[in-house]
């Protein structure tokens, strides 16, 4: 599933830092942890220190939200009954595949993972993910090469040129 938290590094971290307030390093460290639970406290999310869709729904970062097989929460639940799925809020095997299925039938790249650009295609989600928000979630040429595999660490099976694959770890 595509989060953020402590540790990881790269442009979507650069991204919520600068929502945030906090000095834009590209590196989620402690300053960057506790910004991001205040926040959380704030808006009545999981104050867990870690942002994942409904965090970036809330801070209006639309082009950071990537559902995947593990993500979890009310953006899933509102794909979910989009799709027609009963709407757990987990995003598992039966919603990867009716995601694949989504992406199929409207000429798509068919991975299963529903990010700006799926999610742009979706009624449910019009208005939130615009032209911008899917140029945002892509990362810049040059960003990633072209053979680039996302890392373990938060951005399990990223898209190609998706923003994601520029997510690392910066200590162990």
């Amino acid at each position: 599933m595509s989060i953020l938290k402590r540790g990881l590094a790269g442009e979507p971290v650069k991204i919520l830092q600068a929502k945030l307030g906090v000095s834009a390093d590209g590196q989620f460290g402690p300053a960057t942890e506790e910004a991001l639970k205040a926040y959380q406290k704030q808006h009545a999310l999981s104050v867990d220190g870690i942002a994942g869709p409904d965090t970036f729904a809330a801070l209006g970062l639309p082009e950071l939200i990537l559902l995947t097989e593990g993500s979890k929460g009310e953006s899933v639940k509102k794909l979910q009954a989009a799709l027609g799925l009963a709407a757990d809020g987990a995003f598992g095997p039966a919603t990867a595949k009716a995601v694949k299925e989504f992406q199929e039938k409207n000429g798509l790249e068919a991975d299963g993972m529903a990010g700006p650009v799926t999610l742009s295609k979706i009624q449910a989600f019009a208005g939130v993910f615009s032209a911008d928000a899917v140029a945002k979630s892509q990362a810049a040429p040059g960003t990633v090469a072209a053979d680039a595999k996302p890392t373990e660490a938060g951005a399990a099976a990223a898209p190609k040129k998706s923003i994601w694959q520029t997510i690392t770890s910066f200590f162990s």
